[in-house]
């Protein structure tokens, strides 16, 4: 299985490589996001790999403790607390904003 893990020091370097990615804190009640990768060292990514923040994966945002901070987020039918610099490191794949292309009208 290959895994979508940055390094501590490489995202330092380029934190978003993505300009216009979100992370987990950014998503409103009633929203949910596709995970895209976890900006944490091994360890940590590893850990919540095994709790189900796996790239690829929908995640939705549940309620938080007063002040915001931890914020409970569902993935994979569990619900896991996340504290703030944790879910700020966790990137969500880019959605496109733009809407469909509408069909050409038929001329007679």
């Amino acid at each position: 299985m290959q895994m979508a893990v940055k390094k501590a020091r490489q995202a330092k370097h380029n934190p978003l490589p993505n300009p216009g990615a979100a992370n987990l804190m950014e998503l409103r009640h009633g929203e949910s996001g596709i995970l895209d990768r976890l900006d944490l060292p091994d360890d940590d990514a590893r850990r919540l790999m095994e709790l189900g923040f796996l790239p690829g994966h929908a995640i939705t945002p549940g309620h938080s403790a007063p002040g915001g901070d931890p914020r409970v987020f569902r993935v994979d039918g569990s619900e896991v607390a996340l504290r703030r610099e944790t879910a700020k490191k966790l990137i969500l794949r880019q959605t496109s904003t733009e809407p469909a292309p509408r069909a050409a009208a038929k001329v007679s």
